[in-house]
C-alpha cells in the first residue's frame, strides 16, 4: 500500500493529541475512518507507531524515528502547495491604479506591458487624473494604489515615496529664451507664458519657485499635450517636468533645465494603511516599485547656442530625452 499524505497527518495529528478522538476532529474525519488510516500506515511500516492503552497513546520507538520525516514531508508538500497557489492567485484578479497623466502616458505603457507579459490572467484598470482625485481613488476603494504628487499620510493611508522629477523650460527653437546660458525666474517673467491649471501640483511647484515673481498668462490648459501645441505655436513659454518632456520633441522646440530651489517634485505612492494588498496588487505593486523612473540628470542643452535642433538626429534627441527622465 501506498502511504499518502492523508496518513502522514492522521500520523502527526495523533502524535500531538495524544487521543484518537481529538485527533480525528482535527482531521475533520470521524473515530472510524482516522483509526483506519493510523492502522493502514502502521501496517504499510511494519511496525506500530503508537503504544496504546486506555487512557493514552504515545509514540513508540518506531514512531519517534518516524517523526521527523513526517514532519518534513508535510511541511515541505504543503509550501509547494502555498507556492502554486499563490502563483496562481497572481495570474487572476483584477489590479487598479490611479496616476498622474505624466506617469501614465509616458513612464506607464512599457512598464505595464512587461506586466501584462509576465501576467497576462489579470485585469488591468489605469485612471489617469491629477492628484487629489488619486488619492480619493485609493481612498474610496476603487484604486488599490496610486501615484500622486502629494504625501497622502492618514490614518487612513500611507504614502511611501516613489520618484522625484525635476522641471525644465520648453520654448521654441527661434525664441531668445533658447540661447540663454543660465535662466532666472526674472528671465521667464518678460515672456508670455502658457499655464496648466491651478489645480494640477504642476502649476502649485512653478508658482512656489516663481515666487514672487508673477508669470504674465498667455493661456492656461489642462493638458500637457496641449501646453506642448500651444508653445509650438509660438504663443507663449512653459515649464514642465522632466516625465513629461516625451511630449515636447520636435526640432522646433528646445528643452532647458531650470536647477532652482524647490523646482523638483516628489512623487509618492499611496495605499490603504488597513488594507492588505491582494495577490495581483501586490505583484502590480512589486513590479512598479522594481522599475521606477531614474532620477532625473540634469543636462546642458540638446542643442549649442546657434545649433538649430534640427541638426541633432532623432537618436541624439531621444537619448538626451531620456536622461532627464
Amino acid at each position: 500500500m501506498n502511504v499518502s499524505l492523508r496518513h502522514l497527518r492522521a500520523f502527526l495529528a495523533l502524535a500531538e493529541h495524544q487521543r484518537f478522538t481529538r485527533a480525528a476532529q482535527a482531521c475533520h474525519l470521524s473515530q472510524p475512518a482516522f483509526s483506519a488510516l493510523v492502522r493502514q500506515l502502521e501496517d504499510a511500516v511494519g511496525a506500530r507507531l503508537f503504544d496504546r492503552s486506555t487512557r493514552h497513546v504515545a509514540l513508540s520507538a518506531e514512531g519517534r524515528d518516524l517523526l521527523p520525516g513526517a514532519q518534513r514531508a508535510v511541511a515541505e508538500f504543503d509550501a509547494a502547495l502555498g507556492g502554486v497557489r499563490e502563483r496562481a492567485l497572481r495570474e487572476r484578479g483584477r489590479v487598479s491604479v490611479a496616476l498622474l497623466p505624466s506617469l501614465a502616458a509616458g513612464w506607464l505603457p512599457q512598464v505595464l506591458a512587461g506586466f501584462r507579459d509576465r501576467h497576462p490572467g489579470l485585469e488591468l484598470q489605469v485612471a489617469d487624473v491629477l492628484s487629489e482625485p488619486c488619492i480619493e481613488r485609493v481612498k474610496s476603494g476603487q484604486a488599490d494604489l496610486a501615484l500622486a504628487a502629494t504625501r497622502a499620510e492618514t490614518p487612513e493611508l500611507q504614502a511611501e515615496w516613489f520618484c522625484s522629477d525635476r522641471f525644465h523650460l520648453v520654448c521654441r527653437a527661434d525664441h531668445p529664451l533658447a540661447r540663454q546660458r543660465r535662466l532666472a525666474p526674472a528671465d521667464l517673467a518678460a515672456h508670455p507664458f502658457v499655464h496648466l491649471s491651478r489645480t494640477s501640483s504642476v502649476r502649485q511647484y512653478v508658482d512656489a519657485a516663481m515666487h514672487p515673481q508673477p508669470l504674465p498668462a498667455a493661456i492656461e490648459v489642462d493638458q500637457l499635450a496641449t501646453v506642448a501645441g500651444m508653445v509650438r505655436a509660438g504663443l507663449g513659454i512653459s515649464v514642465v517636468p522632466a516625465l513629461t518632456l516625451y511630449q515636447f520633441g520636435g526640432p522646433e522646440l528646445v528643452t532647458r533645465p531650470l536647477n532652482w530651489p524647490g523646482l523638483e517634485r516628489s512623487l509618492y505612492l499611496v495605499r490603504r494603511r488597513d488594507r492588505a494588498l491582494s495577490f495581483a496588487a501586490q505583484a502590480f505593486y512589486d513590479w512598479v516599485m522594481a522599475r521606477r523612473p531614474a532620477p532625473p540628470r540634469m543636462r546642458r542643452r540638446l542643442s549649442t547656442p546657434g545649433q538649430p535642433r534640427a541638426a541633432l538626429s532623432g537618436t541624439t534627441v531621444a537619448a538626451a530625452v531620456r536622461a532627464d527622465t
